[in-house]
């Protein structure tokens, strides 16, 4: 039988998937530059411990670690790399975080001066919304004593809101420049009169009834409390000016306030060589200055030309009407022409320090002939406040407007739908950069306007060069904003809705859409004082500012633009790392209560 050959088998074709592609290194001199172990074995796979020992480095190639100077040590990325760079991509607050650098300060020695506008000083960065949820006479007042200031909003008569800047005006005077003054022989019933209208304590008496007249004597209301005769003259019942407390003008406010302590007085006269008074200051004043020394005030003493005194200060807002932006407002509630000068007129009366033309978007012809208009109606004496914008080429037109402070930000609030709703807007971070950058060159100071969730986001507009940051949210819940305090839930709550809404255009919300809104209404957890929140901020930002090397908001500005200041863009896990987290629960306090 023959043998049988076993047939031959053909390898079945190769698996494309199942074949490893060979590795070619390429092993020739390389561009880059290479250690000196791996230029004198550039074709060792692998060295024994004998070669290791044998293995002379010679003079370095590389700079030793001990000698490079701290200031060649480049890491992180400047704000001109991060927004000049090409692309089209817009950052926000929780895309950015900045490096921390060299201290040698303390904390209490990081200064929080700053501007809001061209003229108006602040001792800390912070401004509170012309919003009716969050801004009337109350927040004002709490604002300007922190050292902030406040925006009445415009969502009311004219004469109310006239009446709220007056209420701000006349809460603190160092020197009072013209005080209401009377007659020696005039009744007492005419100094009823007067306190009602007024709402003082206490009338100088001079010859002529004026300020400038020779001082005679003075009254306060506990002199004429239990008189019967309110046809008596004002003479009976004075204190002769002998037994005033005076000084001589000039007169600095610390003179007059020791002056006011060593005799325990209530009042304290100025008068000239001649007898004749020139200004009035009060123990009432004496306090407040004592228990708020930041108190940001609009002038600061009773020589200045208007004889305004030692006020505190204050902004208001007037709206415009826009047919294209304003379609949904109903009747009376955005501003023509008229009433917008109208307005004006009213608030510069009632001594507002600046105005803010109070719009959503900015770039319009109507608010540019308004701007306008307030600079030379007002030249010298009232500072104006454009916006909102958002870009380079907006912020130019208001620019050249002639505002003295721009107010940044569209649709980021946290209670802003514009994006959504119209597509349009801009990330905030960018549009603060890029506003700073341009308003820089004319000199004026960027209000970040929006999307301030914390401190941090506070910082951070700061360090992309915004001279202070506007806040609504962080200060709705507060007790001196407006509206009344609810619970819902064991929450302790207040109402707050966008300027947008249909809340805050004043219309009902059963009665349908008819319209396009741009904002929704919420509400906010109570949040304690205003004077416990901002002490709270601004020891926040202090340390912020100190963590990154820069003792004072005015020495951001320089070390963004040389690129000192360092920046890195944060991935999802980065920003989740950065915040509260693999914790069951936790609790958070602000701030610490002095209850």
């Amino acid at each position: 039988m023959a043998a049988l050959n076993p047939p031959t088998l053909e390898p079945p074709p190769e698996d494309p998937r199942s074949v490893v592609p060979s590795l070619s290194l390429n092993l020739s001199p390389r561009t880059t530059p290479q250690s000196p172990l791996a230029l004198a074995t550039p074709r060792v796979a692998r060295l024994t411990t004998s070669d290791l020992d044998s293995f002379d480095l010679g003079p370095s190639q590389f700079e030793d670690p001990l000698k490079v100077d701290e200031n060649e040590i480049v890491d992180g990325y400047s704000a001109k790399q991060i927004f000049g760079s090409t692309g089209s991509r817009g950052y926000t607050f929780d895309d950015l975080i900045v490096h921390p650098a060299h201290i040698d300060f303390g904390v209490d020695d990081v200064k929080l001066g700053t501007r809001v506008t061209k003229r108006i000083a602040l001792g800390c960065p912070f401004v509170s919304s012309p919003m009716d949820t969050v801004t009337e006479e109350d927040m004002a007042i709490g604002m300007a004593l922190q050292g902030g200031i406040g925006f009445i909003h415009a969502q009311s008569p004219v004469h109310v809101q006239a009446a709220r800047v007056a209420a701000v005006k006349k809460f603190q005077n160092g020197f009072i420049g013209r005080p209401a003054c009377m007659r020696p022989d005039q009744p007492i019933s005419d100094l009823d009169e007067l306190i009602a209208e007024k709402g003082i304590s206490g009338v100088p008496l001079t010859v002529t009834g004026l300020i400038g007249g020779e001082l005679i004597g003075l009254v306060e209301g506990k002199d004429v409390e239990l008189v019967e005769d309110r046809s008596a003259p004002l003479s009976s019942v004075m204190t002769p000016r002998g037994e005033l407390t005076t000084c001589t003008d000039p007169c600095t406010l610390s003179e007059a306030n020791e002056a006011l302590k060593r005799a325990k007085a209530n009042y304290l006269c100025v008068v000239d060589a001649q007898g004749a008074l020139r200004a009035l200051t009060t123990r009432k004043d004496l306090i407040k200055n004592r228990d708020f020394p930041q108190a940001v005030t609009s002038l600061p003493n009773y020589h200045d030309g208007n004889g305004a005194g030692r006020s505190l200060v204050v902004g208001a807002a007037v709206q415009l009407v826009n047919k294209h932006i304003h379609e949904n407002a109903p009747a009376g509630h955005a501003a023509g022409e008229e009433e917008f000068q109208t307005r004006a007129r009213a608030l510069v009366s009632a001594g507002a320090d600046v105005i803010v033309v109070d719009s959503r978007h900015g770039d319009t012809a109507q608010q540019v002939e308004a701007i306008k208009w307030l600079k030379q109606t007002f030249p010298g004496t009232l500072e104006v406040i454009g916006g909102n914008v958002a870009t380079g080429a907006q912020c130019k037109r208001l620019l050249e407007a002639g505002v003295d402070g721009l107010r940044v930000g569209m649709g980021v609030g946290s209670i802003a739908t514009s994006q959504l709703v119209k597509a349009t807007g801009r990330a905030q971070l960018s549009a603060i950069y890029h506003a700073a950058q341009m308003a820089r060159s004319y000199g004026v100071p960027v209000i970040a306007d929006g999307g301030i969730a914390n401190t941090g986001c506070a910082i951070k507009a700061l360090a992309m060069g915004a001279s202070c940051v506007m806040m609504g949210s962080m200060f709705a819940g507060l007790k001196e904003s407006p509206g009344e305090y609810y619970f819902e839930q064991g929450m302790r709550l207040k109402k707050y809705h966008g300027m947008s809404s249909q809340a805050g255009l004043g219309l009902d919300p059963s009665a349908g859409m008819g319209g396009v809104y741009a904002g929704v209404q919420g509400s906010v957890v109570d949040k304690g004082s205003v004077h416990e929140t901002v002490p709270y901020l601004c020891q926040s930002v202090k340390h912020g500012l100190q963590d990154m090397g820069v003792p004072s908001i005015a020495e951001i500005q320089p070390r963004l633009d040389s690129g000192q200041l360092r920046f890195e863009m944060r991935s999802p896990s980065a920003q989740r790392e950065g915040g509260v987290h693999d914790l069951h629960s936790f609790t958070q306090k602000l701030f610490a209560s002095a209850k």
